[in-house]
């Protein structure tokens, strides 16, 4: 059975450190490991490297998604460089296929955006601000079911920032659900399918949740699970 590690919201910064030490041995139990965003306190290029630090001795194959952090600082190409360079695949619309003893693992990775839930949701309508808002949303969401729809993989796994589901933002204010995720996420999940679904921002929110379409979704934010990482298996 394959074994993903993720975990989300490092929120690593130039002084951080340990990280390297709690990923030591991470083979023996997990095939790969899945950066769900907010890699960076502020999106600095520095912070990235301090990161990328830390990730160059993961002898797993290592894929992430940037959040809304990593693009603070308008560095967001540094962020994806620096973590590049230590061999972190990074996605923003794109898919990856990693092959793990004969079985191949498809990573359709996107940071995603807000917008809200069904009968909670905004619309492209009004102002101009709004409808660029809605706009992004339909956008990044599109971006993920092509992404998506494109891989040719035994699992595939969908690799997000923000959430696709409310489930997962249980203990989070109501009135905040707008901006930790959409439910458009989740429509071109199950337009195409896919295994397991992983996201993180929501710091207060619940671990667990599903798709309208059946699709296991897990809130992998380090404030969630209270750990450096967890291991899941691809329909757990």
């Amino acid at each position: 059975m394959i074994r993903l590690a993720a975990v989300g919201d490092l929120h690593y910064g130039v002084d951080s450190e340990g990280l390297g030490d709690h990923l030591d041995g991470l083979e023996d139990h997990a095939d790969l490991l899945l950066l769900a965003g907010d890699l960076t306190r502020v999106g600095a290029e520095e912070e990235a490297q301090a990161l990328a630090a830390e990730l160059a001795g993961v002898s797993v194959p290592c894929i992430s998604v940037l959040g809304n952090h990593d693009h603070h600082s308008g560095a967001a190409s540094g962020v994806r460089r620096a973590m590049e360079r230590a061999g972190v695949t990074v996605l923003e619309g794109e898919g990856v296929t990693v092959s793990v003893d004969g079985v191949r693992i498809g990573v359709a990775g996107v940071k995603g955006f807000g917008g809200g839930f069904a009968g909670a949701c905004g619309a492209d309508f009004g102002e101009p601000e709004m409808k660029a808002f809605i706009r992004h949303s339909h956008h990044v969401a599109e971006r993920l079911h092509e992404s998506l729809e494109s891989l040719r993989a035994d699992i595939r796994v969908v690799l997000t920032h923000y959430a696709p589901v409310k489930d997962t933002l249980a203990g989070e204010r109501l009135e905040i659900f707008p901006f930790l995720g959409s439910y458009l996420l989740a429509q071109a999940i199950d337009s195409t399918g896919a295994d397991l679904a992983v996201h993180g921002h929501a710091h207060n929110g619940s671990e667990k949740g599903v798709t309208p379409g059946g699709v296991h979704v897990r809130n992998v934010a380090q404030p969630v699970i209270r750990s450096w990482y967890r291991v899941y298996r691809a329909q757990d």
